[in-house]
């Protein structure tokens, strides 16, 4: 239970923060985003102490720890795979183009309005 209300006033600091920024509409925007930020800061901090916080919390460096271990391809590699992309985006708009005149053309035909 007191998790949930860790939520809800998790959820109203974000509210808060939000309503700030409208709130100072006659300040600065750093000032305006600050408060935003602080809603935001004071809402994780806050979300950080629950059990679904701190599962969430877990699995984001989890992820991260992922991230990095992962072998990303060369650049080399990403341009050979886009233009293989491409000439295959290429080569089926040309099929399914001689398709659609071959579909046309038969329909025509059989409306009797072709030659």
């Amino acid at each position: 239970m007191i998790d949930k209300i860790k939520l809800v006033i998790a959820l109203l600091l974000v509210g808060g923060g939000v309503e700030g920024f409208y709130l100072l509409e006659d300040h600065a925007m750093v000032f305006r985003i600050l408060a935003v930020l602080a809603g935001l800061i004071l809402a994780a901090v806050l979300l950080a102490t629950t059990v679904s916080g701190k599962t969430f919390f877990a699995f984001s460096r989890d992820s991260v720890a992922e991230a990095k271990r992962v072998v990303w391809p060369s650049r080399r590699e990403t341009i050979q795979t886009t233009v293989a992309v491409f000439v295959l985006v290429l080569v089926m708009a040309i099929f399914l183009w001689i398709v659609d005149i071959g579909f046309m053309s038969l329909v025509k035909v059989l409306m009797g309005q072709g030659s």
